[in-house]
């Protein structure tokens, strides 16, 4: 997983609240077992519309996903987080998120920024002036460069994941040498090798 830092890119306004996961990656699209490829799935049904958010000019560039309150609720599908990241989006900022796919965008390397419904409409009133925005996880901020500052809260733990790029295994690999000291000095119970 690539680490995520610092992002500055415009962003894409998807104001609409319960955004489902179905709504977002449509199940006939979770046949594949592999990551990838799932970009061009996103939003299926709606980029049937011309007027959608996502089919306007610049969007495709854009790499923060400005969304109501509730994103990604309905069904366990990890495909809707690597959509998202399959499409080109880093960062989306909303109220609220499903639980699950507040998880598996973390998983992903997508980061679910919370903020308070105030600070939601200050960052949509100032990308439709300006539309640019940079997210420091490190810091733990959004600024815009007409002077808007956010502060945001993020779980230590995850912030930790994205920011250094550490998907199971790697943080596994972090405690390499603690558990080759373990398994030196501790027998196993039974020899795998000879079973049947």
């Amino acid at each position: 997983m690539n680490p995520l830092r610092v992002v500055t890119s415009s962003a894409v306004v998807l104001d609409r609240v319960d955004v489902d996961t179905d709504q977002i990656i449509p199940k006939q699209f979770l046949k594949r077992i592999e990551r990838s490829g799932f970009g061009e799935f996103l939003f299926f049904d709606w980029m049937k519309d011309d007027e959608f958010e996502l089919r306007q000019p610049g969007a495709s560039d854009a790499r923060i996903l400005i969304a109501g309150r509730n994103f990604g609720c309905g069904s366990s599908r990890e495909h809707a987080a690597w959509a998202l990241e399959d499409f080109g989006f880093r960062i989306v900022v909303a109220p609220s998120f499903g639980d699950i796919f507040h998880t598996n965008a973390i998983k992903t390397g997508l980061a679910p920024i919370v903020v308070t419904p105030a600070q939601l409409a200050e960052l949509q009133a100032a990308v439709a002036v300006q539309n640019e925005l940079t997210v420091d996880l490190e810091r733990l901020t959004i600024a815009h460069p007409g002077g808007l500052a956010i502060a945001f809260p993020f779980d230590p733990y995850a912030q930790e994941t994205l920011v250094q790029g550490l998907d199971d295994v790697a943080r596994t690999m972090l405690r390499d040498e603690e558990i080759t000291r373990f398994e030196r000095t501790h027998a196993a119970r039974f020899d795998t090798r000879t079973l049947v």
